[in-house]
C-alpha cells in the first residue's frame, strides 16, 4: 500500500511539514522551494534536477506562532516572506536565517507578495484589508491599507496586474503602477466560493477556481469577454471536489490542483486537458511550477474538505513530492513540433 501514496513515482521531498500543508513557492532565482504549514513552519529546500532525476536538500526552517497559510519571494531570492494564522508576517534572509516581524493585521493574513518594482510588501487578510508595506522600513505602520467589504480568500499578482477574490464573491483587479485604487471590481463568474486564484503570464487575465469543481478563464479588457469560459474539472461522477490551487506555467499552459487527490496540466487556449497524472490517496492543496517550468511541486495531505469524520491519523502523512516536467506533458497542443 505504501507505493500508492506517490503513484506518479515522484521525487519525494525529505522532512516534509508535520501538518498539512498550505503552500508551496519556488524562489524566483534559484531552485529553492518552500513550504508552509499548518505546523507553524516555513520549511526550505534545494532541489537539484539533471534530467528526470530529482533530489530535495533540507536547508532550513523558521517558525510562527501559528498555522503558515502564504508565502512569498523577494525578487533577487535571497529573502522569503510568510504569513498566517498569528497575524503577522515574517520576512526570512535566508543569508543570516532570522526571521523578523514586519506586518500584522487584526485576522489571520491569507494572502502575500513582494512586489520587487514598488519595493513593497502586500499581505491579504480575513480582518478585511490589503495592506501594503514599505519593504526598506519596518516601523509597524503600514504605507497604505485599503479596506475590503469582506474577507481576502485568495489573491494573485504579476506586475502591474494584481487580482483579489473575496469571500463574497467578488474579484478585485489592481493595476499596481495605481495600488490604492480598484482599477475594475467583478462578481466572480463562478457560482461557489472562490478558492484560488493565479494570474496568466501575459497579464491579460486570470484563472479562477471554485470549491464546486470549476475552474473560469477571465480576461481584464472587456473587448476579450468573447474568449471567457469555465470548465469542470476535479470530479469524480457525482462527487464533487474542490480547485485548490492553480499555477501557470512559463508556456501559458497550467495546473491545477484537487482536493480529489489528483493534478492536471492544461492548455486554455485549445481548451484540452494536456495531461491527468494518477490519484494520491490525499487532497492536494497546493501545487507550483518552478521558474522555467521544468519542475512541479505538489503536495498531499488531508484539506479538511470532508470534515473531521474523514481525518485518519494513519493515513494523514503529509508529503511534498516534485515531478521532472516533460516538454510533451505541458505544451500548447497549437505549438508543437514547431
Amino acid at each position: 500500500m505504501a507505493s500508492n501514496t506517490n503513484p506518479n513515482r515522484d521525487a519525494e521531498v525529505p522532512h516534509a511539514p508535520n501538518d498539512g500543508v498550505s503552500c508551496l513557492e519556488w524562489s524566483p532565482k534559484t531552485n529553492y522551494l518552500v513550504a508552509g504549514s499548518w505546523d507553524n513552519s516555513v520549511r526550505c529546500w534545494e532541489v537539484q534536477a539533471s534530467g528526470q532525476s530529482v533530489t530535495a536538500i533540507p536547508r532550513a526552517s523558521i517558525n510562527h506562532e501559528g498555522p503558515v497559510l502564504c508565502a512569498t519571494w523577494s525578487g533577487d531570492g535571497s529573502k522569503v516572506f510568510s504569513g498566517g494564522c498569528d497575524n503577522k508576517a515574517r520576512v526570512w534572509p535566508l543569508s543570516t536565517g532570522q526571521p523578523s516581524i514586519v506586518a500584522t493585521h487584526a485576522a489571520p493574513i491569507k494572502t502575500i507578495f513582494f512586489f520587487e518594482e514598488l519595493g513593497m510588501l502586500c499581505t491579504g487578510s480575513w480582518d478585511k484589508t490589503l495592506k501594503y508595506w514599505d519593504g526598506r522600513q519596518s516601523n509597524g505602520q503600514p504605507a497604505a491599507s485599503i479596506q475590503l467589504a469582506e474577507r481576502v480568500y485568495c489573491m494573485d499578482a504579476m506586475y502591474p496586474l494584481a487580482v483579489v477574490g473575496t469571500a463574497d464573491r467578488q474579484i478585485l483587479i489592481y493595476d499596481l503602477r495605481k495600488p490604492g485604487t480598484e482599477f475594475k471590481k467583478i462578481a466572480s463568474p463562478l457560482k461557489y466560493q472562490s478558492r484560488c486564484i493565479a494570474c496568466f503570464p501575459d497579464r491579460t487575465g486570470f484563472a479562477l477556481g471554485s470549491i464546486e469543481g470549476r475552474v473560469a478563464i477571465h480576461h481584464v479588457d472587456d473587448k476579450d469577454n468573447s474568449k471567457n469560459f469555465a470548465f469542470k474539472c476535479h470530479r469524480d461522477n457525482n462527487n464533487i471536489f474542490a480547485v485548490n490551487d492553480i499555477s501557470f506555467h512559463p508556456y501559458g499552459t497550467f495546473a491545477t490542483c484537487g482536493s480529489d487527490g489528483t493534478f492536471n496540466f492544461w492548455d486554455k487556449d485549445s481548451k484540452q486537458r494536456l495531461k491527468p497524472f494518477a490519484r494520491l490517496p490525499q487532497p492536494i492543496p497546493c501545487g507550483s511550477f518552478n521558474m522555467d517550468g521544468k519542475l512541479f511541486a505538489y503536495a498531499s495531505s488531508y484539506d479538511w474538505s470532508k470534515g473531521s469524520e474523514f481525518y485518519n491519523p494513519q493515513q494523514a502523512k503529509n508529503s511534498v513530492f516534485v515531478h521532472a516536467v516533460v516538454d510533451t506533458e505541458i505544451k500548447n497542443r497549437n505549438s508543437r513540433g514547431h
